[in-house]
Order: C-alpha cells, then structure tokens, then sequence
C-alpha cells in the first residue's frame, strides 16, 4: 500500500510539473535556464579551495572571490528587483569563502522564489530597474545570461588551477 501511494505521489507531482511547463513555456524555460547556471556556481564556489580565492588569471583579471561577489551582488539585485523591491547582498565586502558561500545561499532563496513566482501571464509585465524599462521575463534571462557568463570566467580559473570546473564533472 505504502509503495502505491508513494508513487501515485510522485506521479501526480510529475505530472503537475509537466502541465505547469505546457501552460507557462516562456517562465518555465526561463526558471530551468537559471537554475542549470546557478548550480553551477554554488557547486563552482563549494569546490574550489579557498586558498585560490585570491587566484586572478592576469594582474587586470577579476579573482575568483571577486566572481563570485559579483555574481551575487548581481543576481540578489536581479532577483529582488523581480520580486517588487530592489536589495543588495553586499557581498563585495565579504572575504571569505565560507561568508561568500552564504551570501549565494541567500541569492539563492531571493532568485529561487522570483522564477518560482513568474509565469508566461507576469512575464511581460514592464518593470523599471538599474537598465531602464524591461519586461520580467527579459530581467530573467538577462540574469540567467550574466550567470552564465560569470560562470564561464570561473571555469576559466578552475582550468588554470589544474581543476575540474562542475559542468564538465557530470560528463
């Protein structure tokens, strides 16, 4: 009895996810862009060591710590912007791994209940942010697309270190 209910659970679950992606494409397609990318930057912060926080591929090159600052700060005033009020992570400020890796905790939550709350009905809704006047769903991928290009410049230093950057582990 218990295996049949666990799994007419997991059916119904699955099924709702599939009807909610049939009936909001755009937001779901955003939602699962950001979430792909962002994985890769929690997992690309956890991993690598401290000590080669400070690592910069050139003198005029960002350090890792720096990349990850910036992409928190960005992302926290993305996400926040999309859910109503704009805030900062002050992560710019933070030196440590372990208080970095709190602040992309946090992001993390702010970005989790902004794509969780957009829908193909909200993404064209106008909002005013830092860049002028853009739709949510345009906010969205342009956080999502800034990520992603943070994350690519950390995989640069993971290679540079003799590292295995994330997204090419789970190949």
């Amino acid at each position: 009895m218990m295996r049949t209910t666990t799994f007419a659970v997991f059916a119904a679950l699955a099924l709702a996810g599939q009807a909610a992606a049939q009936d909001n494409p755009l937001s779901t397609e955003a939602r699962q862009s950001w979430t792909r990318t962002w994985g890769n930057v929690a997992a690309a912060a956890e991993k690598m060591p401290e000590e080669n926080y400070a690592f910069k591929p050139s003198p005029d090159s960002q350090s890792f710590r720096d990349l990850v600052a910036h992409t928190a700060d960005s992302a926290m005033g993305s996400c926040s912007g999309l859910n109503g009020e704009r805030r900062q992570a002050g992560a710019a400020a933070m030196t440590t791994k372990a208080d970095l890796i709190g602040a992309l905790k946090a992001v993390g939550a702010e970005c989790e209940k902004a794509y969780g709350s957009l829908t193909d009905a909200t993404a064209t809704q106008m909002i005013t942010g830092p860049r002028g006047t853009r739709s949510r769903l345009g906010v969205a991928y342009g956080n999502a697309i800034h990520i992603e290009h943070e994350y690519a410049q950390m995989a640069v230093h993971f290679r540079l270190k003799g590292l295995v950057p994330p997204s090419s582990e789970r190949r």
